[in-house]
């Protein structure tokens, strides 16, 4: 993994957002997971280029390790105040240079983890689950290495 995957002090960050093209599967994910980890420690937030709508595979890939996704509500930049945070972590390129943008004249580090994108995912009920459960996986692993610790549902 890259350079941006470096274990980050918890301590040290207050307030994570992270950003996609739609707000429906990979930020919402993130979110998701922060936020069972690491509740009332870390202030997390997601949103998208758009904001999208909810993704009944996300929500059931992320109810597979006990984090429920049902009250989650797509946003998107707009919708925000983006000089709060600490570090907007975007899954695409369109979110990464919205983020840049956005933050340009703010003290806010941006990152671009690349993940796999599932908008245009294909196939069988059983094969669309496998690509999210490799998506959620991917991102929990990049989290973990990020934050330092292992990514999990609730207690």
């Amino acid at each position: 993994m890259s350079d941006e995957y470096v274990k980050k002090a918890t301590g040290s960050i207050g307030a994570i957002l992270f950003a996609c093209n739609l707000n429906a599967v990979r930020s919402a994910m993130a979110e998701a997971m922060v936020k069972s980890t690491f509740p009332g420690k870390i202030f997390t937030d997601s949103c998208g280029v758009r904001p999208g709508a909810p993704d009944g595979f996300a929500m059931a890939v992320m109810q597979e390790i006990d984090i429920d996704m049902a009250a989650h509500v797509p946003k998107s930049f707009a919708d925000l105040d983006c000089e709060f945070y600490d570090v907007i972590i975007s899954f695409s390129k369109e979110a990464d240079k919205a983020a840049q943008e956005r933050v340009r004249n703010v003290d806010c580090e941006t990152l671009y983890w690349p993940v796999d994108d599932l908008a245009d995912l294909q196939g069988s009920r059983e094969e669309r689950l496998v690509a999210y459960r490799a998506v959620r996986d991917d991102i929990a692993a990049k989290l973990g290495i990020y934050l330092d610790t292992k990514i999990t549902g609730k207690a």
